[in-house]
């Protein structure tokens, strides 16, 4: 009896490593697919940024003047402190990413916790800046453009300092992010460097150019 117990308890380890090498060797097959979905996702957040580019040149290259004669001028300094501030945070995040993957889990809570300091700053800004705007969303198409385009960035903004949110609280469980598992980490520096470059072009349409 013992040894017929025996033998199936040594089946049972043995069918175990057998399952859990099958489970291995078909994760090492299969791509994650998780990171064919965040490329998905920004692809398609990339079409609809693309988009509202190509209405807001459109209008630009049919209007006779742009802005229309009489929109207030648009302030340089806030929005190009606030640009610093948005690009100088993608290298914050990048930060925590590199972080991450020496397993430097409390530095990398450091570095979101920055990142997300410095995203609310930009989100402060752009609010005091449409309080002091000379022109509203209905005063004519350029007003309606900024707002639109500008409102619709922010709201990626915010979307993405939730995203950080997240993950800084999901980082406080021990053990839930390390070198070996990271990819909400990855996932939301990708995004907010994906954030960052939208915002990059805007500027340049809106205010430089």
């Amino acid at each position: 009896m013992q040894g017929s117990i025996a033998t199936s308890t040594t089946n049972l380890e043995t069918a175990s490593h057998e399952a859990l090498h099958d489970a291995h060797t078909a994760h090492a097959e299969h791509p994650d697919l998780r990171v064919f979905g965040l490329i998905v996702f920004l692809i398609s957040e990339g079409m609809l940024f693309f988009g509202l580019f190509a209405a807001y040149l459109t209008f630009r290259s049919v209007a006779t003047a742009w802005p229309p004669e009489g929109t207030p001028e648009l302030e340089l300094l806030l929005p190009g402190i606030n640009t610093i501030i948005l690009v100088s945070s993608s290298f914050v995040i990048h930060q925590a990413d590199s972080a991450i993957k020496e397993n430097k889990v409390r530095a990398a809570q450091l570095w979101f916790l920055a990142t997300f300091v410095m995203g609310a700053v930009f989100i402060a800004g752009q609010i005091y800046e449409y309080q002091h705007l000379e022109f509203g969303l209905t005063t004519n198409l350029f007003a309606s453009t900024f707002y639109v385009l500008t409102g619709f960035h922010g709201l990626h903004v915010i979307i993405g300092l939730t995203l950080i949110a997240a993950v800084l609280v999901r980082s406080l469980k021990a053990g839930h992010y390390s070198n070996t598992s990271h990819f909400g980490i990855e996932a939301a520096s990708v995004y907010w460097h994906f954030v960052d470059i939208v915002w990059i072009i805007l500027f340049l349409l809106l205010y430089i150019l």
